[in-house]
């Protein structure tokens, strides 16, 4: 609740007005066994037509006055309800967006989209419904016993005793069944894992004839969903014949009390029927108090759930310093005068405090205009490495700089600004072509355009599209295979003129003509470009000026591609079980 209050403040007027029109709505439904009771008493008992038909026509005439509160009561209840979930949504990706990639890796993406979307409808939903009955109902059970000690104080003491056991028997449900929703979300945080596994995975499963073992493992994950929930369900579902009982037990007791009354003129007949009509409002709103519970218990669990991601902070402090005014501007030099653009001192990186290091101890030196190679086995840390650079995460140890600076002091926006990544996965998004290069420069031009896609090797093909750059995209870029979508991804890292170019194993669809072709492109179209290329093909490496050999997370090797192949085992393995050794 303490993130739900802060945004209803801004809505306060519709989280005001909502709940009052309600409880003018109760006022009014409060006067009605009144009303009936003077109709019986007055006008029928002394046949009196006219003072009937008076009160008659007030009754109708509240009854259309309740109507009218009750829509307005129930337009600013949606109205404060959809606007809740609305800035939840954006807050909650506006969040996604500041966390680090540690942080999203430790959440993964099925529990965040789940968060963004049941919970927080489960939450809207609890809004809306808390917004028209959590005062409504609470004030009509409490007024019909005020009202019922208006008319007969004996025959009250029965409401008295039958509304506090009533609400020990709804607070008892809502206590057991708050953690019990919990678990029900994370099963279906599982089951969101599960199909989406599948569905990005079918052509694997299909390949390898897994369908029977996916659709049992389905089964299993949505057999512990529905025994969750039909748990949850049975206690919950107790709510509504306790509360039957107890108030027929009650109506029993009320019954039987104002009859002896009223045959010994104590108590009127329109008396006894009020009272009995009271007994009947406080029966309804229990039923809607007990499925406000239900719900209001769902939508606690869900906002708990929400609530865990918005209070997250990132463990990713962003710098001060503009890495623009770094790149362009004076920098650290050696001997021979060249600026140092990537710095990687005693560098050592730990995803988790608890895990393993997945880089251990790396040193080297970029300079401005090298092309660098980086090289290794599976698992041994590449994309790990360069993805310290643009700061997608923080060494454990050591220091990563760029010209001179470390980078955990420039502005995260300044720096990424300044560097092109081509990640190993390529990802584009529905629209044009012309769409997604803009990513890299929001008012390139044709020519910008034409000039990126031709360094990338894709002019080619794009020329070919019907609509050329307005080629649409559907989603993922499945109307291109997947070799036009590195180039793209490629093109778009280059639309920004970056200072340092990553290109993270994004050239593995490519056959070795074409990524020959790329590679020669990219030096002669921007000498200045210091370029990383992580591959585990050699023939992608070979001709870097330098070539960083990594194994398990240690820099095993580092030199020309001549070096490494006289000098360095792990350099030797992979080159000859990609070419054939000379004799």
């Amino acid at each position: 609740m303490k993130v739900l209050i802060p945004i209803l403040k801004k809505y306060r007027r519709e989280a005001v007005l909502a709940p009052f029109f309600k409880l003018v709505e109760a006022l009014l439904e409060l006067l009605v066994p009144l009303i009936m009771a003077r109709i019986i008493d007055r006008g029928i008992a002394s046949g009196d037509r006219l003072y009937v038909l008076q009160q008659s026509g007030l009754l109708l005439l509240l009854g259309a006055a309740g109507l009218s509160f009750s829509i307005i009561a129930q337009y600013f209840a949606a109205k404060a309800s959809m606007r809740l979930g609305g800035e939840l949504r954006h807050r909650l990706f506006a969040k996604v967006q500041e966390l680090s990639f540690s942080q999203l890796d430790l959440f993964g993406a099925d529990t965040l989209i789940t968060r963004m979307t049941s919970d927080v409808n489960q939450v809207q939903a609890g809004v809306n419904m808390v917004l028209r009955l959590f005062l409504r109902s609470p004030f009509i059970v409490f007024g019909a016993m005020v009202m019922a000690f208006t008319i007969d104080t004996p025959s009250a003491l029965i409401f008295a005793v039958a509304i506090p056991v009533l609400g020990a028997v709804v607070f008892w449900i809502l206590l057991t069944t708050l953690p019990l929703y919990k678990r029900v979300q994370g099963k279906l945080d599982e089951i969101m894992t599960s199909t989406r596994e599948n569905l990005t995975g079918v052509r694997v499963i299909r390949a390898f004839r897994q369908e029977e073992t996916e659709r049992k493992r389905y089964a299993a994950r949505n057999a512990e969903l529905f025994s969750e929930q039909l748990k949850v369900g049975r206690i919950s579902g107790l709510m509504n014949p306790l509360t039957y009982v107890l108030i027929n037990l009650a109506v029993v007791a009320l019954i039987q009390t104002d009859a002896v009354r009223v045959n010994t003129g104590i108590l009127e007949t329109g008396q006894a029927v009020a009272l009995l009509n009271y007994m009947s409002q406080i029966l309804v709103e229990l039923i809607k108090l007990a499925n406000l519970i239900i719900q209001v218990t769902r939508a606690a669990a869900c906002s708990e759930r929400v609530a865990a991601v918005l209070e997250v902070h990132s463990d990713m402090q962003d710098g001060s310093e503009n890495a623009s005014e770094v790149f362009l501007g004076e920098a650290e030099s050696e001997e021979n005068g060249r600026k140092k653009a990537v710095e990687f001192r005693d560098v050592s990186l730990r995803y988790d405090k608890e895990s393993g290091e997945a880089l251990h101890d790396i040193s080297f030196t970029a300079y401005a205009g090298d092309t660098i190679g980086i090289i290794g086995g599976t698992g041994s840390g590449k994309s790990s490495l360069v993805n310290l650079i643009p700061r997608f995460y923080d060494a454990s140890a050591g220091e990563v700089r760029v010209f001179g600076e470390d980078v955990r002091r420039l502005t995260l926006e300044s720096l990424r600004a300044n560097i092109g990544m081509v990640l190993q996965k390529a990802e584009l998004f529905r629209g044009s072509i012309a769409d997604n290069l803009r990513w890299g420069k929001e008012d390139a031009d044709n020519a910008a355009f034409w000039e990126a896609l031709t360094i990338a090797q894709a002019k080619e093909y794009v020329e070919t599209k019907p609509g050329k750059l307005d080629f649409y995209l559907e989603q993922n870029a499945r109307n291109l295979s997947g070799g036009q979508k590195q180039r793209l991804t490629i093109a778009r890292a280059l639309m920004k003129k970056p200072q340092i170019l990553i290109l993270d194993d994004s050239a593995s669809a490519l056959d070795f003509a074409t990524d020959a072709a790329l590679r020669t492109a990219i030096r002669e179209s921007a000498r200045d470009i210091t370029c990383f290329i992580v591959s585990q093909r050699a023939a992608s490496v070979q001709y870097a000026d330098r070539i960083l050999v990594l194994d398990n997370g240690t820099l095993v090797g580092s030199g020309t591609h001549e070096e490494l192949l006289r000098d360095n085992e792990v350099y030797q393995e992979i080159y000859y079980s990609q070419f054939p050794k000379e004799a």
